[in-house]
């Protein structure tokens, strides 16, 4: 039995280093994107976020302010202020809403769901392109990946685990993304 080389890492200092790959890789993916986003969704007069409100409402009908907030891991006031520029510009209404009449539900109107639909297609269009180039195997792997750690991501935002002077114990409590 030959001894270990001084080379050979440790589990946990591969662990690492693949974190920190990782890291660096969802880091470029996710500036890119949202630099992409933002010039192509902004040209049509809406936010990024208020793009996001308008595919939750085309996605999953009517809901109420609330509920739009916590799927948009937003605060009440953000949602409130992204929902109010929304109605202003005619994309979305407030309605009374079919459980409760004294609440209200916000509802995608037809103009908001055909700029959604727009905006959607030329996304969808650009990812049509990347990902020619890959196999069916590859492409679905990759998405897969992606759901993981979009999931992972998400609950340990919503379970409040942060970093730096939000850690844990430190009193501080996070803040949500804008």
């Amino acid at each position: 039995m030959q001894p270990k080389s001084s080379s050979a890492r440790s589990p946990q200092a591969e662990l690492l280093a693949d974190a920190t790959a990782l890291h660096a890789a969802v880091s470029d993916l996710v500036r890119i994107y949202q630099f992409r986003d933002r010039d192509k969704i902004c040209c049509y007069d809406i936010s990024v976020t208020q793009c996001y409100a308008l595919e939750a409402l085309a996605g999953r009908g009517p809901m109420r302010s609330q509920a739009l907030a916590e799927l948009l891991l937003l605060d009440k006031s953000t949602t409130t202020r992204v929902v109010d520029a929304l109605e202003r510009k005619g994309y979305v209404e407030r309605r009374a809403d079919a459980a409760d009449a004294r609440a209200l539900s916000l509802q995608i109107t037809r103009k908001g769901r055909t700029l959604y639909e727009t905006i959607n297609r030329e996304l969808i269009a650009q990812q049509a392109e990347i990902v020619a180039g890959f196999d069916r195997e590859a492409c679905a792997m990759a998405t897969e990946v992606i759901r993981r750690l979009a999931r992972a991501a998400e609950a340990r935002f919503v379970s409040g685990i942060s970093v730096g002077d939000c850690a844990p114990g430190t009193g501080c409590s996070p803040r949500r993304r804008d």
